[in-house]
């Protein structure tokens, strides 16, 4: 396994070795041990899993607040999609920036989004699944969001605004200047 750093330093690029012949391919695409050496000390309790039809569907920006806070280790399990995190922590030195990464099933890739950053993704083929571990339980109560196309924000998503398919919830989001101090570095 492979682990790079991004330009925020605390989100991690992972890339997880493939070993492949005639019949296709095998790949450890998670090892706690290897995982807790180069990216992060945590445990993971819950695993989701979602599908998205269209090109174009955006999901988030998403974040839990503390004590909920969730980390994220985000793969693509069919298709491809375009995954975004933000940092959103007050007084970091990275307040406001993002990484945004492609991951698909093809590249087997995954992103590691610590908790203080929101998260979302835009699908770039069709039937795109996601798959991501996290490491608090969802709660609705500490559930939160940031507008995806925030202008501050400069995120280049991979489809224009009036074409993107959201959801009503993910139409009404805080832009960042509204959101207030929901982390602290």
């Amino acid at each position: 396994m492979l682990f790079k750093v991004t330009q925020i330093p605390e989100i991690v690029l992972i890339e997880p070795k493939r070993f492949g012949d005639a019949r296709g391919y095998f790949s450890e695409t998670f090892r706690q041990d290897l995982f807790t050496q180069n990216v992060a000390d945590v445990q993971f309790v819950q695993d989701n899993r979602s599908m998205s039809a269209a090109v174009g569907t955006v999901r988030g920006l998403h974040f839990q607040l503390e004590p909920k806070a969730q980390g994220k280790l985000v793969s693509c399990t069919a298709g491809a999609l375009l995954d975004v995190a933000v940092d959103i922590r007050t007084g970091s030195p990275t307040y406001g920036k993002f990484v945004a990464e492609e991951l698909s099933a093809e590249n087997g890739r995954q992103l590691w989004v610590p908790p203080g950053f929101a998260h979302g993704f835009c699908t770039l083929l069709p039937n795109t699944e996601i798959s991501y571990k996290v490491t608090d339980y969802y709660s609705a109560e500490h559930d939160r969001g940031l507008l995806w196309n925030d202008p501050v924000l400069g995120i280049e998503w991979p489809v224009e605004p009036d074409k993107a398919i959201l959801s009503d919830k993910d139409k009404k989001q805080s832009r960042l200047a509204d959101l207030g101090e929901v982390f602290r570095y």
